[in-house]
């Protein structure tokens, strides 16, 4: 894989798109929520547009880190910086990311489209730890800009070839 100098366009874009549907995903999901208890219940649920929202933005946001992994396979990514331990914490926290985009949008799926408990259980234990490694990807960021004074935050702001 190679290392370019920084992220594309579209890398860039992808990345805040996910970002606002991920801030989205937690801002709009009591209408699932009480959806689901509803039919856990055996309550007649009725169409809300919150659902649809939050079952459209789960999908998207797996579509998009699939994309986003496509374009890192083709494309590459900047070398990490920082200690060998920093690296290290950034590549498990970028995977685990990558994982969460993709198995909590499909444990959704299982629990909403073919009434799974298990999987929804599991979509409401995965999310605790999407918001622990976003929260780990935060810090990383500000203590790179803020600390480090390394300009690894303006590779996620301007593209570069």
């Amino acid at each position: 894989m190679t290392n370019p100098a920084g992220y594309s366009r579209v890398q860039i874009a992808l990345h805040w798109i996910v970002v606002l549907l991920i801030v989205q995903q937690y801002l709009l999901k009591d209408g699932i929520a009480d959806a689901w208890e509803a039919s856990r219940a055996g309550l007649e649920v009725p169409f809300d547009p919150l659902v649809a929202v939050h079952v459209a933005g789960g999908a998207l946001i797996m579509a998009f880190a699939l994309w986003r992994l496509v374009l890192r396979a083709r494309r590459g990514a900047p070398a990490a910086v920082g200690s060998a331990k920093l690296q290290m914490l950034a590549r498990l926290t970028h995977a685990g990311l990558y994982v969460l985009m993709i198995l909590m949008p499909v444990t959704g799926a299982m629990a909403w489209f073919g009434g799974v408990e298990a999987a929804a259980q599991g979509h409401n234990l995965l999310k605790i730890v999407l918001l622990v490694l976003v929260a780990l990807h935060v810090v990383g960021a500000l203590y790179h800009h803020f600390v480090l004074k390394d300009a690894m935050l303006d590779r996620m702001r301007r593209a570069q070839p």
